[in-house]
């Protein structure tokens, strides 16, 4: 086994949300506390990490949009932005194990050159996800069902899949739900890292920023606990086992 760390990189500017989302993360991953770092990259510029000291990279959701205009960005954004956009170059040059998910998607697309916009938001709630034939095929992704219900919240999305990336899932409302560039980076629209109860907790920080009605706080927290939502956070077990085989090997 390697002795690598994974490092998870969040930018939630909500201090009550990041503490949760890394627990997911970790828990999801399989992986104990001494082998997950933590970076917030809105409290703390990435600096020049150096991918090759990581088993693999994950990166979390976070209530900011890509496609909100530059001039509308608060400058902690753009720096997060600009630190995601140059980890991502790194880990596309180099093939190595990047997960993005939800607004990292967003940033990732801009990168390789797709387009993200606002046409295929959704609101908070579970999704069914069906694989594409390439999805089935994929040694990652493969390990979930064909179909299975993930958790969504987003108002954007990738529009203009990039020419190099590879569909591995969609949804009805949404058709770029996972991604692969190369062999080695994943981007997921839907959330893998949390339970229903997680998203119910994440709902409540968020009532206020536009993912649903304030005022259905509760039939929003009811439709959540109502799903089955099982399969999504084998992804990460699954992208941590992964990483490891590509490391050692």
């Amino acid at each position: 086994m390697s002795s690598r760390p994974f490092l998870f990189l969040s930018a939630r500017p909500e201090v009550e949300a990041v503490g949760p989302e890394y627990e997911s993360v970790r828990r999801a991953m399989g992986v104990d506390a001494d082998r997950l770092e933590h970076v917030r990259l809105d409290v703390d510029p990435l600096g020049d990490v150096t991918i090759a000291d990581y088993a693999g990279i994950v990166v979390g959701g976070s209530p900011y949009n890509v496609t909100t205009p530059e001039s509308g960005k608060h400058e902690v954004q753009r720096r997060v932005e600009a630190d995601l956009a140059r980890l991502a170059e790194s880990a596309l040059a180099a093939d190595f194990p990047l997960m993005l998910t939800c607004y990292g998607i967003g940033v990732l697309t801009r990168v390789l050159g797709g387009e993200v916009g606002t046409t295929h938001g959704e609101a908070a709630q579970a999704v069914e996800i069906r694989l594409t034939a390439e999805g089935v095929a994929d040694p990652l992704v493969g390990a979930l069902p064909g179909r299975f219900q993930a958790l969504v919240g987003h108002k954007e999305a990738t529009e203009r899949l990039p020419d190099e990336a590879h569909l591995l899932a969609s949804s009805v409302g949404c058709p770029v739900q996972i991604y692969r560039v190369g062999s080695g980076v994943y981007a997921t629209q839907f959330h893998p890292e949390v339970s229903t109860t997680d998203f119910v907790a994440r709902a409540q920080v968020y009532r206020h920023h536009g993912y649903f009605p304030a005022s259905e706080l509760r039939e929003v927290g009811e439709r959540l606990t109502a799903a089955s939502v099982t399969e999504p956070q084998r992804l990460l077990r699954r992208f941590a086992e992964f990483a490891e085989q590509r490391t050692t090997s």
